[in-house]
């Protein structure tokens, strides 16, 4: 198999409890081929030290340090520094099953896909719930993904990074970032973006991720600040039209598409309780 280097990007913040083991998966995976930025981004803990002991022990590693700006300028950042033909997001406070970039590279190259997404397992506390939502693989035209994203658009599997693969050129040529406006789902406007330069998405049917569900996240407490979400609704939702009327799929399915502002951000379907 061909071995393209995997540039491996993780932002923290205050991951002083959580980045070592985050760090060690990286660094344990089977896919040895990578390079891992870590951002930073202005911690008052002790992240520091953790960061340069990976940063001076394995030299696929490169660090860097900033002020507080935020996650998606820490993702930024890093996707200007990386040189892989290929990036892969890792937050902080979670981690990678062994194989996860291996089985990544894989998928992608045998089924020449732009996007790879697979299921993951949420963590809560002692629980662990595997997480995903299309269950038909192995790989998908970008229609047909669009398709089953319409049924669940606020869904995890379908917003975040960190379970998805993708084709670094892409990123390059249309000088595509994370939405350092946005304090919620600007990596949803990330993915719908580059979504409108996707041929095929492969699809891996198995959990390769580790979310940490954190009580009292932004996400946990949306519902909270209802004028926020539907602010940052409206924002993402020009992106969201775009990308079904370029598939010509918008005017069939306009009910179905502006029930985006009535779905609020969840990780609840196909959950299996395994530990």
């Amino acid at each position: 198999m061909k071995e393209p280097l995997v540039s491996i990007i993780v932002p923290v913040y205050n991951g002083e409890r959580s980045i070592e083991r985050c760090l060690r998966s990286i660094q344990n995976q089977t896919y040895r081929n990578i390079e891992v930025i870590v951002v930073n981004d202005g911690s008052t803990d002790h992240t520091d030290r953790i960061i340069r002991k990976y940063a001076e022990q394995d030299s696929r590693f490169c660090y860097i340090k900033k002020e507080n700006s935020g996650v998606s300028d820490s993702r930024n950042i890093a996707m200007k520094r990386a040189r892989g033909e290929y990036f892969q997001f890792v937050d902080g406070d979670d981690w990678l099953v062994k194989h996860a970039t291996e089985e990544f590279v894989r998928t992608a190259l045998l089924y020449d896909c732009e996007m790879v997404i697979s299921d993951y397992n949420r963590v809560r506390g002692r629980t662990i719930m595997v997480r995903g939502h299309v269950e038909a693989g192995p790989v998908l035209t970008r229609t047909r993904f669009a398709e089953n994203m319409m049924s669940a658009p606020a869904n995890f599997y379908y917003g975040v990074l960190w379970n998805k693969f993708y084709k670094a050129d892409i990123i390059r040529r249309f000088a595509l970032q994370c939405d350092t406006q946005l304090d919620w789902c600007e990596d949803f406007r990330f993915n719908l973006e580059y979504l409108q330069y996707v041929g095929k998405v492969g699809v891996i049917n198995k959990p390769l991720y580790y979310y940490v569900k954190t009580k009292g996240s932004l996400v946990d407490t949306q519902a909270g600040s209802l004028q926020l979400t539907m602010k940052t609704k409206r924002k993402l939702f020009d992106y969201y039209k775009d990308l079904y009327q370029m598939l010509d799929l918008y005017e069939g399915n306009k009910f179905r598409i502006q029930m985006f502002y009535f779905s609020f951000a969840h990780d609840k379907i196909k959950g299996i309780k395994i530990a």
